[in-house]
């Protein structure tokens, strides 16, 4: 076979200052690193070339993409894995290969996603390509995701070859992988050649109409050695036609005849049996991921995961898990399970308690033969890379009687070499450790076997990654160099959470995690396509940038973005401002704001707390000048009002500054504290000093971060968006920076889109007819309260929506009725985003005979309580659910109506 030279064309518009390259999996394009790229050449304002001569002959396909080098030295990959170059037939010489740039913000690339291409749009391959005379020229290939089933695509143009326009006898061409594509024989003397796609109807056997937009152009000729392919992108077709509807609720809420006090696995199939039975395509859930840190209540936070890789045991099920040789083993629960599945709402404690004793059971019976299962065997191979350290972490805490495996006797640093002594068969802990296997197992081929009935039924899976991850977990424990364990992530204050929130979540070391290209979060989103179509990435600002909380803070308040370009104490000067030092930095404390805070208590709190710092001012005692210290002073008290009020007043002077310092800057770096003119220090300046510091306030906040955010999430997200073929929505919720939108737009992202929070500050109300296609648009999640629930919250708010959005006269009903409950959900199915998702309570909220009675008794979960009890359960039955066919048939109409 002999070598052949290969003439790339782009098609590509750039900026001056900008290069392209090309990357792939010979030697020749830099095995695909992205360091080593093969350069291409500006040619005119339409096309970059270049020209490789191989070396050696081309025996395995050709995988290549191009990417870009921006004016700054950073790059940008284009979109998709799908460029392949065959090794040539015998005789060709040269292959010309004219491309066009895949942007990955093209509406189309959503399509070729794995819940679409395996699930939503997985329509048999069975057309042919019209036959050719004589040989090949010409490779024709372009991209139509959106046709439907009796639909081929077909190619028209000048000349004999491309059937001069003839469309009673058009080129038609097959699916090949992602691309349509069709072989010719073009003659050089037909060239130049204009041409068009069109949809041609298989069964009718008719053309149907071309693509929009002019004719295309092909220059050329047709040598006897060589072949030309054309990637032409995407058929100018319309690429908005396709919206979907979704439910969306976390399992643990889920209620069945079968479930065990909780929802499981299990019941995920009788929630997609009604979800396909009403036409929606969607089943959004909560993470699923192992939070069992403290064996109590506070453990059913979903978000505080001790695995980013293990499943709940909360999840399983216990039947399915015995099996029929073992199911005696599980009568005797029946009584129990009764009882725990008619309480209204989740008993955690109980569940668990009883599926781990019963579990234990269980495996003791199965485990000589569990251990020798191949199907088990080949689990544990796969996954041992992290069951392996998570069933010794599980052990250890068990063991120790703590997750903080600071304060573990043996073990506290992670030795991969000590672990895989410690889990050795024959070891004492050996039986302890293999239950951890015992139950992942389990857990996996339940949610396996849930997943895959979900895509029988045409209805795919949407998981969620959280941003965060529990602070002594098994993730920290192993690589405790990926995160910061000095910070606590968390948000900064919003209508939800006034004084910000805390998660106590370490946050994340990215200068680390690049070092091996994100290997943590690729092998994550590779264990989450197990199961998930689609994942929501929770706080997806944090990849731009988090909010970091220092660990003697309690409230999110006193958090900054991190990173983040501060304030230099130069800037001061050049506004002729005084740098006060003391004045900006430490609690402004005087007697006015101390009765302010404390009232009649204020003499009490000054003795105790306070200590007198000369000139009307004071100090907090050392004792107490941290929110943490607080904290600890009043942990061992008797809750009361008094109790409550002084120190919830201690952590409003704590935090009564203006800048935090940059550690290590020598005084000269700060940052903002977050609502500063909120603060009663800001209060008590001078109005100029005020307009000065509202100023550089403003500047810091919402100008200078912003191209410095959109290169540190161009750092991290397309990387990690490139290691999974799952469906990527972004929940951008918050104070979102500017550059937000852009980024989720260049890279396909989905954006979610709340009605009651709109994005854009001058509008009250965020009206679903405005949604860009690529978003999830919902009337609620589950951090607010439901439609009902709202509607009871605010009564001037609720009165102009209704009147403003509604389009309603007169007053608004004090509740919520059904009709205003349907009129606010069709209002969503009519969007033109892609996805219109709704929690299972605001879809019952249209029915007057089977919603539930209290509003209140549906929500999920309250943003500003950090010690919320996450045990909320739908209040009937799936199997009554189902049976509701009236509803359903309504429900089911009123999709099919809106085009979804």
């Amino acid at each position: 076979m002999m070598n052949v030279k290969i003439e790339f064309y782009l098609r590509f518009f750039t900026q001056p200052g900008q290069s392209v390259s090309i990357a792939g999996n010979i030697a020749a394009l830099g095995n695909d690193d992205p360091e080593n790229t093969f350069p291409l050449q500006y040619m005119d304002g339409e096309f970059w070339h270049g020209t490789l001569q191989l070396e050696e002959p081309l025996t395995a396909p050709l995988r290549y993409h191009y990417l870009l080098k921006l004016k700054d030295g950073t790059s940008t990959e284009e979109w998709g894995d799908d460029r392949i170059l065959e090794p040539p037939a015998a005789g060709i010489e040269e292959i010309q290969i004219i491309d066009t740039w895949n942007y990955a913000g093209e509406y189309e690339n959503v399509f070729f996603t794995a819940p679409f291409r395996q699930t939503l749009l997985a329509y048999p391959n069975t057309r042919k390509a019209s036959k050719t005379k004589g040989p090949v020229t010409h490779i024709f290939k372009v991209k139509a995701p959106l046709l439907k089933k009796e639909e081929t695509l077909c190619l028209l143009g000048t000349g004999k070859a491309l059937k001069d326009w003839d469309t009673d006898a058009p080129v038609l061409m097959a699916p090949e992988g992602n691309w349509w594509t069709c072989r010719l024989n073009i003659p050089k003397e037909s060239f130049p050649i204009e041409y068009k796609y069109g949809i041609y109807h298989h069964k009718e056997k008719k053309f149907g109409q071309f693509e929009q937009g002019p004719n295309r152009l092909l220059h050329g000729d047709a040598l006897k050695n060589k072949i030309n392919i054309l990637h032409d992108g995407f058929a100018h077709l319309p690429n908005t036609t396709w919206r979907g509807a979704g439910v969306a609720i976390p399992v643990f809420s889920l209620r069945s005849k079968k479930s065990f006090g909780v929802g499981e696995f299990s019941d995920l199939k009788l929630l997609v049996d009604w979800a396909a039975g009403t036409g929606l395509k969607l089943v959004q859930i909560l993470p699923v991921n192992d939070t069992s840190a403290n064996k109590n209540w506070q453990d059913s936070y979903p978000y505080a995961a001790i695995s980013a890789f293990a499943l709940h045991p909360i999840y399983l099920n216990l039947e399915k898990c015995a099996g029929r040789k073992y199911a005696a083993l599980i009568k005797p629960l029946r009584k129990k399970q009764k009882e725990l599945n008619d309480l209204p709402e989740l008993d955690y404690e109980q569940v668990m308690k009883i599926k781990l004793l019963t579990v234990k059971e269980l495996y003791e019976v199965q485990k000589e033969e569990f251990e020798k299962d191949p199907a088990y065997l080949s689990f544990f191979e796969q996954n041992k890379h992290w069951l392996v350290p998570y069933a010794a972490f599980c052990t250890l805490r068990d063991k120790n009687g703590t997750p903080d495996f600071t304060r573990w006797k043996t073990n506290s640093q992670y030795d991969a070499e000590a672990i895989a002594k410690y889990v050795l068969p024959g070891t004492r802990q050996y039986g302890t450790v293999a239950l951890q296997y015992f139950m992942q197992y389990h857990l996996h081929l339940q949610l396996r076997e849930a997943a895959d009935y979900a895509h029988e039924n045409g209805v795919i899976v949407k998981g969620d990654v959280p941003i965060g991850i529990y602070r002594y977990s098994c993730d920290a424990w192993i690589t405790p160099r990926l995160f910061h364990m000095d910070q606590h992530a968390g948000a900064p204050p919003d209508n939800f959470a006034v004084k910000g929130q805390n998660w106590g979540f370490p946050t994340y070391n990215w200068e680390e995690m690049a070092k091996d290209g994100f290997a943590w979060w690729k092998r994550r989103f590779e264990q989450m396509s197990n199961y998930f179509d689609a994942f929501r990435i929770d706080h997806i600002l944090g990849f731009f940038r988090i909010w970091s909380i220092p660990m003697d803070a309690v409230q999110g308040i006193l958090g900054r973005f991190d990173p983040a370009i501060p304030v230099y104490r130069i800037e001061f000067n050049e506004r002729n401002l005084w740098f006060d030092y003391d004045r900006y930095t430490k609690p402004f404390i005087n007697e006015a704001v101390v009765w302010e805070v404390f009232g009649n208590d204020s003499d009490h709190v000054k003795a105790e707390y306070l200590q007198w710092a000369g000139n009307g001012f004071f100090t907090l005692k050392e004792a107490f000048n941290t929110q943490r210290k607080v904290e600890t002073r009043f942990a061992g008290q008797e809750r009361s009002d008094l109790n409550n009020k002084i120190r919830e007043g201690l952590y409003v002077l704590i935090a009564n500054v203006i800048l935090f310092e940059v550690e290590g800057s020598g005084g000269q770096q700060f940052h903002f504290r977050i609502a500063m003119e909120n603060t009663s220090s800001f209060r008590y300046l001078e109005w100029n000093t005020q307009q000065q510091l509202k100023a550089l306030y403003v500047n810091y906040f919402f100008s200078r971060q912003d191209v410095f955010w959109q290169k540190e999430a161009m750092r991290k997200l397309p990387a990690l968006k490139r290691a999974t073929n799952m469906l990527v929505c972004g929940e951008d919720l918050g104070m979102v920076p500017r550059c937000v939108p852009q980024v989720m737009k260049e890279l396909g992202i989905l954006s979610l889109e709340i009605q009651r929070m709109p994005k854009n500050p001058s509008r009250e109300f965020f009206h679903p007819a405005d949604a860009p296609y690529l978003s999830v648009v919902t009337p609620s999640t589950h951090d607010m309260s439901t439609i009902r629930g709202w509607w009871e919250e605010d009564r001037g708010q609720i009165q102009r929506f209704f009147n403003n959005d509604l389009g309603q006269w007169g007053e608004a009903p004090f509740f919520c009725e059904p009709w205003i409950n349907k009129a606010i959900v069709l209002q969503h199915l009519h969007s033109p985003a892609l996805w219109s998702i709704f929690q299972l309570q605001d879809i019952l909220g249209m029915s007057d005979s089977f919603r539930r009675e209290n509003p209140h008794d549906e929500r999920i979960n309250v943003p500003a309580d950090p010690h919320h009890y996450w045990r909320y359960r739908m209040h009937l039955t799936l199997e009554e659910l189902i049976r509701e066919e009236p509803f359903n048939e309504e429900l089911k109409g009123y999709i099919l109506s809106s085009g979804r």
